[in-house]
């Protein structure tokens, strides 16, 4: 499966098609899912960005327009495996909603008590009352779920739910939730990208200096469509932080080379509406973003090669 003509130079600020905020509230990693009754339920790493925040907080709308803040759902801390984030007054970053299996679950993460990325952690949280307010249970409380930063779920049509973090970590859950039933795999690409431009300056110390084969380097997830897999991570693509995205008839692979999919709107989910259009959220963390840190929503599409692309149809 090639990978589509890679996006055109993007002027600084020029606006994403279809781009729209939702609220001026600060906001990072913006995640959206819509529940049983149709309500919209958004959440994202909350200020202070880079250090002790707490916890999560979570809002709702019927309409993706107006939200009503439900306040702190989840305070950090109480997990065993907190107490050296706790202490060094971390924060809590790129929270994930979801509903799976009558409830709604939260994926958080924790970047590194000692300041380096070989001490952060992801877990997972159920609501207990199957309400997005919650109150929440950390399923794996005893040690981290993942051993890096920005996780998140996915279901798959035979019903099996797979933990996801970081840059392509994918491990199968067990049944309950309650912890990975295999080790992980790290989902790669057949093609690779070497451009200087096209990658972090984190890159390297993650995949190896010479590895080119990887989607992006943080905020991984993975949605399926018309037949699909779209897995997408969060890349620098020329002083951009954009949605970079792999494809595959498989869920292991082999996945497509990588494109940039959507400009500027890294660390992104998507998601479906009540007409079944499909959105992606966005946030704005480069300086040519059209804004910075503030939740956005806009609509995809996927052209008539099946590749994903910013804008209505």
């Amino acid at each position: 499966m090639a990978a589509p003509p890679a996006a055109e130079g993007h002027e600084a600020g020029k606006p994403v098609p279809g781009l729209r905020k939702l609220m001026d509230t600060p906001l990072r990693d913006t995640s959206i899912c819509r529940g049983p009754d149709g309500t919209y339920y958004l959440t994202g790493t909350r200020e202070p960005f880079w250090s002790y925040n707490e916890g999560i907080r979570v809002w709702r709308s019927r309409d993706l327009r107006a939200w009503e803040p439900l306040g702190m759902v989840y305070r950090y801390g109480e997990s065993p495996w907190h107490r050296p984030y706790l202490d060094a007054k971390r924060p809590l970053w790129a929270p994930e909603i979801h509903h799976l299996k009558g409830t709604f679950w939260l994926t958080y993460s924790l970047p590194g008590w000692d300041g380096t990325g070989r001490t952060s952690g992801c877990g997972l949280l159920r609501s207990t009352t199957g309400k997005a307010e919650g109150p929440y249970e950390d399923m794996h409380p005893s040690e981290r779920l993942g051993d890096e930063i920005d996780a998140s779920l996915f279901r798959d049509d035979d019903g099996s739910v797979y933990f996801l973090w970081h840059s392509g970590k994918i491990a199968k859950l067990k049944p309950d939730m309650t912890g990975l039933a295999e080790p992980y795999r790290w989902l790669r690409t057949t093609g690779t990208d070497p451009a200087p431009g096209h990658h972090s300056g984190l890159c390297a110390g993650i995949f190896g200096r010479d590895s080119f084969d990887h989607v992006g380097y943080e905020g991984m997830f993975l949605f399926k469509a018309n037949g699909r897999y779209y897995l997408s991570c969060a890349e620098l693509i020329d002083g951009r932080y954009s949605c970079v995205v792999a494809e595959s008839k498989a869920l292991l692979g082999p996945y497509s080379p990588r494109y940039e999919a959507i400009p500027h709107a890294g660390h992104n989910v998507f998601f479906r509406d009540a007409e079944g259009r499909w959105l992606s959220t966005f946030f704005g963390s480069d300086a040519s973003a059209p804004w910075q840190e503030r939740p956005g929503v806009l609509p995809i599409h996927f052209d008539a090669d099946g590749h994903l692309r910013p804008g209505a149809e």
